[in-house]
């Protein structure tokens, strides 16, 4: 998962939200090709490089016309909104990521209508999610987030808390624990991005020496997703550079 370092010769890449312009199957191609300069950059395959399109906020028919243009991922924050695309959307074969905050009162309605769920910070969310999970059901794929930036208004384990709920949350029978997912502090420049980045990377590949299977670094938003794919990034979370402001 090292991405190589950027070297004096190295092509320069493009950073930030590409510009908010043109149609959906543009901003797609857009957001697409920064992926694949990216990843050409740390000497990797672009599809190694998964895109999740954050759809929240913005109506079904939004969703539909990026599906039309061949994204069929997509992440959502807010429960009842997403119910309520599920069901607009539900002629499409999509795939639908929980990213946000998870109460408790809402995890049987998240365990019974996604694949993904990025952001398990406790222990507790990771059992009911486990034992919410409908019988027959695949396990749901989930995802640690981890809090590098030690910021108090964000949800995450740190680095250090991070060994004891991996292996708990292996161990429970509907989940099957993926990797980590981290929202890093905003930082300017590629060295500062990549810096934060890195420790999440970091924290993955000590989880994977403890023995832990992992395959998954769900990292890097619009306008950081060329340090995330340079420090191993698999799911970048795309949502203004393909629809908008918010």
């Amino acid at each position: 998962m090292n991405a190589m370092d950027n070297g004096p010769n190295s092509p320069k890449l493009e950073t930030g939200a590409h510009p908010f312009a043109g149609t959906p199957c543009d901003r797609l191609r857009a957001v697409r090709a920064r992926i694949a300069r990216a990843a050409a950059e740390a000497g990797r395959d672009a599809a190694t490089v998964r895109l999740l399109a954050v759809s929240k906020t913005f109506a079904a028919a939004a969703v539909r016309a990026m599906a039309a243009c061949g994204q069929h991922e997509f992440g959502e924050n807010y429960l009842q909104e997403a119910l309520e695309k599920q069901i607009a959307l539900s002629d499409l074969p999509l795939q639908w990521h929980f990213i946000g905050p998870i109460q408790s009162n809402k995890t049987r309605a998240i365990a019974g209508n996604f694949s993904w769920v990025h952001g398990v910070d406790r222990l507790k969310i990771a059992d009911r999610l486990s034992a919410q999970r409908p019988a027959g059901w695949p396990p749901l794929q989930v995802c640690i987030e981890v809090n590098v930036s030690g910021e108090t208004s964000k949800g995450g384990m740190t680095v250090a808390e991070l060994p004891a709920l991996a292996e708990a949350v292996s161990k429970l029978p509907g989940l099957r624990l993926r990797g980590l997912m981290a929202i890093p502090a905003p930082a300017t420049g590629m060295a500062a991005q990549r810096a934060a980045f890195r420790r999440v990377r970091e924290a993955y590949d000590a989880l994977i020496a403890c023995g832990h299977a992992l395959d998954t670094l769900s990292m890097g938003m619009s306008a950081d997703l060329e340090a995330a794919v340079l420090e191993g990034a698999t799911i970048v979370r795309i949502g203004t550079a393909l629809f908008g402001e918010r």
